[in-house]
């Protein structure tokens, strides 16, 4: 479905990238920064989570609802609410359409569903994909935690590597921070091979019992067939993709003769980036791929949150926390038609 996920494969510097991911290409995948987590934790605390408590005011539960299990009501359904909530067996005896009212809870559940394949490795800047998803969540699972909230997380590289049960409190956001600087990379001895990115979903739909908010991070560059897999995890879940890019993915500069290196199958092919015809039909290709992602977790009816590997997190989550104010307030609209038709219709012929 998407092209294959070539990136730069240069040991020196280089000097004509634009902007602000401008620094240096890395020769293959970067490894995980030298941070200790207590390190990584300490540096998030007094450089991002001190600036969001200013700007949030405490605002943090617009991140997240609760799960809201405990039934406190039943009335008629009305424009804008949450299909999953009908009662379809007082529905069909009223011939009316009803739906079941929940006691919100106070404490929330978030699970962080983390990508940690290859293609994660790359950054063209300061910074690689990987070492972003780590602050952003160390950084969100410490603002959920330290008001009671518990967090959990599943890790995959080729396969679910691990498991972190929910907890709350900061030793546990150090502990998921260490298990995801300390994952380790694909084993160069087995056969190379590309993402799949439904494994990690599919186990999530096993392992999370209870509705909760999850963050699917990732960059996904994947084989297809996690479309499904997604859609179904959002009839249950609050489900938020964060995907993960760089700059140089979207469009080459003119760098001459380049290797470009698959960092999913290990494919190297040599380019003139000197082409210009090659330059716009990479961008063309992009862009193409780009569209296509954001109709298709639209159709699964996921929130998404782009973020970049050099972007400032603060932005980046002040711009999350809107779209989630935002996502509050079309809740008073019609629901969308993918909701429309779940009643009727198999998740594998929504649209």
């Amino acid at each position: 479905m998407f092209p294959p996920a070539y990136h730069p494969v240069r040991s020196e510097p280089v000097e004509d990238l634009p902007s602000a991911s401008t620094s240096s290409a890395r020769t293959e995948s970067r490894p995980g920064t030298t941070e200790s987590a207590e390190q990584a934790l300490r540096r998030l605390e007094w450089t991002v989570l001190r600036r969001l408590d200013g700007l949030l005011q405490g605002d943090y539960r617009t991140l997240l609802r609760g799960a809201g299990l405990d039934l406190a009501d039943l009335r008629e359904y009305q424009s804008g609410d949450d299909v999953r909530h009908i009662d379809w067996n007082v529905t069909a005896r009223l011939q009316l359409p009803h739906v079941r009212v929940y006691t919100e809870d106070r404490e929330m559940s978030a699970w962080f569903l983390l990508d940690l394949s290859p293609s994660v490795d790359f950054g063209s800047g300061t910074r690689s994909k990987r070492e972003q998803l780590a602050d952003f969540v160390a950084v969100l699972a410490r603002l959920l935690t330290r008001h009671g909230n518990r967090v959990g997380a599943l890790l995959y590289n080729g396969g679910l590597q691990a498991v972190l049960p929910p907890g709350s409190g900061r030793r546990h956001v150090l502990q998921l921070l260490q298990r995801v600087q300390t994952a380790p990379a694909h084993d160069a001895a087995q056969p190379p091979g590309l993402t799949r990115l439904q494994d990690l979903l599919g186990a999530a739909a096993g392992v999370l019992k209870r509705r909760s908010t999850v963050f699917v991070l990732s960059d996904f560059i994947s084989e297809p067939g996690w479309e499904q897999p997604l859609a179904r995890l959002a009839l249950r879940h609050e489900v938020v993709a964060v995907r993960l890019y760089d700059a140089l993915e979207q469009a080459l500069p003119d760098l001459g003769l380049l290797p470009l290196q698959d960092a999913e199958t290990g494919e190297l092919l040599w380019v003139d980036t000197h082409d210009p015809a090659f330059r716009a039909r990479f961008a063309q290709l992009a862009a193409q791929r780009e569209e296509t992602l954001r109709r298709t977790l639209a159709r699964a009816g996921v929130d998404a949150l782009e973020l970049a590997a050099d972007e400032d997190l603060v932005s980046s989550l002040l711009r999350f926390t809107e779209l989630r104010r935002q996502r509050s307030r079309a809740r008073s609209a019609p629901p969308p038609v993918h909701l429309r038709l779940v009643r009727n219709t198999s998740v594998e012929a929504l649209p």
